[in-house]
């Protein structure tokens, strides 16, 4: 006899050393067969910032079901793992650590810090490889990539260098998002727009004479020492008498001109507007057009300069704000303070809010490569390149945010990633991969931002630039991206942009997208709501089997799903469920081997042996695995859990394998030793359709089956068996299932247990078939007489109930009442009516009728036929009662 289970599933005896186990045996790594189709997938980087989160959890599960399940299905697979250094991210964790022992970065300076941030990455890249194992993930880490390492530089510094030569990458003074706590430069999407508590503050701007007077309004006071004019539309006839003529810029006196402009809108305000060019974008077109000065009145640390005289110089900008405002009220030229809710920008890295501030970067230029882009997705090229996106929607989603791109500032005030591949002496601009030679030369000290390189992880990790490179040649373009929707334009969107680029092809052919992780009340999970689940915690209480069956099965494509210990608690009874049947069936295998289970399923598919129940659950396991494998290629993976949990807990356990005890509870061996071979089959194929989602606990079941060779990491997935499909037997067991359910629903209504034998009637068109199922019906119905005929006559004071090809009745004289008995009857009519009314209505439907697959039309007739012999059966018997 094979080894027992024991009695009850413990995820933490299953799990222990088997990951370790599978990356021994290097079942992990692509099979290497040429003639196998390639599939590949690059795990989206997670940031050597801390530990991973629920999220993590569930888009890595998402890749791992995926991989799986292709490795199974013979596909020469690899899932390539690695992390990104998250430049500001990782740079901001260090300099807190350091500052707890009151070290700043700059005590260091620039190698030294970096060697700490080196020792930070090292152990928190321990840390999620360690979470990796516990959640069970299937990559190869042979091929394990950082985007800081020597073949990722090499890849970025082309990339950089290329794209400089064309003319898409350059150098120039522009209005840019900055972070005060990071000192550092933000691309538009790493802004974060918060609805926050502000005002309008009035302000008279007046000329030197006193004979005019300009009333402005501005959120920001204190970027006024930056004001370069005052603007009026031209078309303002209330003001443009004024355009040449000047205003004194309050406390500095200070004379600025009044220019005629269309950035001031009549409609809005007082239709005066203050220009401040460095510190607003709308501002900065507006001193391009008319040449004006664009001072920058702000330190990068968010503090007032000295443009802003002794009184303000060095005053934190909010600080500046409340005492300019004071000052104004001071002065009489403060008309009034309008409280307002507005819109502000905030690092989406430091939390802190952002300042637009002029200022000298490199950029990407985008419009070439987004018109690439679109072209490639639109196919108005003729190329079969675009990426198909899960669920669609997304894909309209990449679309827009590519049509209105702006042009991407790359440099990173940091010290920690890609330092630019620029080097400067005097007024020369020197691009390239290597520095160039002589003397004075000196490298750019900015580094690129962290999106720079990863845009590139799809076809930097297999090799490139060298395209001579094997996993290039052989894995690239990658299959399938799985990634959150909110780093689309982050992420996706460049990836996508920079592999047409650089390699002609979309980087991926498909991309999953899914959603965020909640709390049960819907909440995004935050530090501040005190609401995050560490995965960890969830995997050592539950296991990670049920942690992934929960993450799965939580939602559809591109949904968010909601976290919840009660649903967790429901993927573990799923688990010891399975667990409990196979060790069920291990205890009463026998001396089956895989020969033996072989031979004896030939004779079932023969119909030389076994009985209606094996033929019934071998047809429903060839429904089971045709679905599931179209729901899993569709990335429909809760669809196909749903449909798993049906078959596995109904159908295969609670039906089943009760039915099987009629057999294994008898004398007969050879009989026996059918049923256990269905019994191992199906019991096999359950745990590879089970195994690309919860891995851990199918192999330890697989190992121990006396008909099963191997590891299940790499046992071939389960396909339909047609010689195995009975319409007859289905139809049959469904017929027997619902008359059992029917006996025990009557039975409960009147308050009759399943202990006492009570008499059972049976008129059926399909008696014969019942009469040779009658062990069964007596088994689990339990009738003190069983009668079954084509035609019989209703016993008088008796429950009864129709179903598919049959009516029953029990004679529960004493224990019925006519009255609620026509009353229940009534009820089931108008059930049946409901039905009739419904599938009327579809089948109605010219469009439904028109459109639908001829076997989908079918099968609503079909259902008709059904419900209305079921009316007239239940309109007879309520006939019945009443005379």
């Amino acid at each position: 006899m094979t080894e027992e289970l024991s009695t009850k599933f413990n995820p933490t005896e299953v799990e222990a050393g088997r990951y370790e186990k599978w990356l021994d045996s290097g079942v992990f790594k692509p099979s290497g067969d040429k003639k196998a189709h390639p599939y590949s997938i690059v795990i989206p980087p997670p940031n050597v910032t801390g530990k991973l989160h629920l999220g993590h959890a569930w888009d890595t599960t998402l890749q791992d079901i995926i991989i799986r399940q292709k490795r199974m299905q013979g596909f020469d697979t690899l899932w390539l793992p690695g992390m990104d250094h998250a430049g500001i991210a990782t740079q901001a964790k260090v300099a807190a650590r350091l500052a707890e022992d009151g070290i700043l970065p700059q005590d260091l300076g620039r190698e030294k810090f970096i060697d700490k941030v080196w020792e930070w990455k090292d152990e928190y890249a321990t840390t999620i490889k360690q979470q990796w194992g516990k959640m069970g993930i299937s990559v190869d880490y042979s091929r394990e990539r950082f985007t800081l390492d020597e073949g990722l530089n090499k890849a970025v510094k082309k990339v950089f260098v290329e794209l400089y030569k064309k003319g898409w990458i350059y150098q120039g003074e522009k209005i840019i998002n900055w972070d005060p706590k990071a000192q550092t430069a933000l691309s538009d999407i790493e802004v974060i727009h918060k609805d926050v508590e502000g005002a309008f503050y009035h302000v008279n701007y007046a000329s030197a004479d006193g004979s005019i007077v300009l009333e402005v309004a501005t959120t920001r006071p204190e970027t006024f020492f930056g004001d370069t004019a005052v603007a009026v539309n031209p078309a303002d006839e209330r003001y443009n008498k004024y355009i040449g003529k000047t205003v004194i810029l309050p406390i500095i006196n200070k004379e600025i001109p009044i220019i005629g402009d269309e950035h001031a809108d009549m409609e809005k305000g007082t239709g005066v507007v203050k220009i401040t060019p460095a510190h607003d974008p709308n501002d900065f077109l507006v001193g391009q057009r008319h040449d004006l000065p664009m001072p920058n009145v702000m330190n990068a640390d968010g503090t007032m300069n000295e443009l802003c005289g002794v009184e303000f110089a060095g005053l934190d900008r909010f600080e500046a704000r409340k005492k300019v405002v004071a000052e104004f009220e001071k002065m009489g030229i403060l008309v009034k303070v309008e409280p307002i809710h507005h819109e502000v920008g905030h690092s989406e890295r430091t939390g802190v809010i952002v300042e637009p501030r002029l200022s000298k970067q490199w950029f990407v230029k985008m419009s070439g490569l987004a018109k690439n882009a679109i072209a490639h997705q639109r196919k108005e090229d003729g190329t079969d390149d675009a990426v198909t996106f899960y669920p669609p929607r997304f894909g309209d989603a990449y679309l827009q945010w590519m049509e209105n791109v702006h042009d991407w500032v790359i440099s990173r005030q940091l010290w920690w990633g890609h330092q630019i591949p620029a080097w400067y002496r005097g007024t020369e601009v020197y691009v390239g991969e290597e520095a160039p030679e002589g003397e004075g030369w000196k490298q750019e000290e900015d580094v690129l931002d962290t999106w720079f390189s990863s845009a590139l992880w799809p076809f930097s990790t297999m090799g490139w630039p060298d395209e001579n490179a094997e996993d290039f040649k052989r894995y690239y373009p990658t299959s399938t991206l799985v990634t959150g929707y909110d780093i689309i334009p982050f992420w996706v969107a460049r990836m996508i942009f920079q592999g047409i680029e650089f390699t002609g092809e979309s980087p991926f052919k498909r991309a999953l997208i899914h959603g965020l992780i909640r709390d049960e009340q819907g909440r995004k999970m935050s530090k501040s709501l005190g609401n995050g689940i560490d995965p960890m915690d969830v995997v050592e209480k539950y296991g990670a089997d049920a942690l992934r069956w929960f993450l799965s099965n939580g939602s559809a494509p591109g949904q968010d799903v909601r976290f919840s210990y009660d649903k967790m608690d429901a993927a573990w009874n799923f688990i010891n469920k399975i667990w409990n049947v196979s060790r069920y069936i291990l205890m009463n295998a026998g001396e089956m081997s895989a020969e033996k289970v072989s031979s004896a399923l030939k004779r079932v598919a023969d119909k030389t042996a076994g009985n209606v129940t094996d033929r019934w659950i071998l047809t429903r396991l060839n429904d089971t695995i045709e679905r599931v494998t179209e729901q899993m290629d569709k990335f429909e993976f809760g669809v196909a859990g749903h449909i798993l949990y049906n078959f596995i807990w109904n159908e295969f356990a609670n039906w089943y394998l009760e039915l099987t005890k009629e057999v294994m509870f008898g004398e007969d061996e050879a009989e026996k030793d059918v049923t256990r071979a269905v019994l191992l089959h199906v019991l096999d194929n359950v745990l590879r359709l089970l195994h690309p989602i919860m891995p851990f606990f199918t192999e330890e079941i697989f190992e121990k089956m006396p008909n099963t060779t191997g590891s299940i990491v790499v046992a071939e997935y389960p396909f339909v068996h047609p010689e195995f499909d009975d319409v007859k037997a289905t139809d049959g067991v469904a017929l027997l299932i619902e008359l059992i359910t029917a006996v025990r629903n009557i039975r409960a209504e009147v308050n009759t247990p399943l202990s006492k034998k009570v008499p059972m009637f049976i008129k059926s068109e399909y008696a014969d078939f019942l009469e040779g199922v009658a062990p069964y019906i007596i088994r689990f119905a339990n009738p003190s007489e069983l009668t079954i005929a084509k035609e019989l006559t209703a016993p008088e004071q008796s429950m009864s109930a129709v179903v598919t090809g049959a009516e029953i009745y029990l004679p529960l004289a004493g224990l019925i009442n006519i009255d609620e008995e026509i009353e229940r009857l009534t009820k089931e009519l108008e059930k049946w009516q409901s039905e009739i009314d419904r599938v009327n209505k579809k089948l109605g439907n010219e469009k439904f009728v028109a459109n639908a697959k001829v076997e989908v039309v079918q099968k609503e007739k079909d259902k008709l036929t059904d419900y209305q012999e079921k009316f007239e059966s239940t309109q007879t018997r309520i006939d019945e009662l009443k005379k």
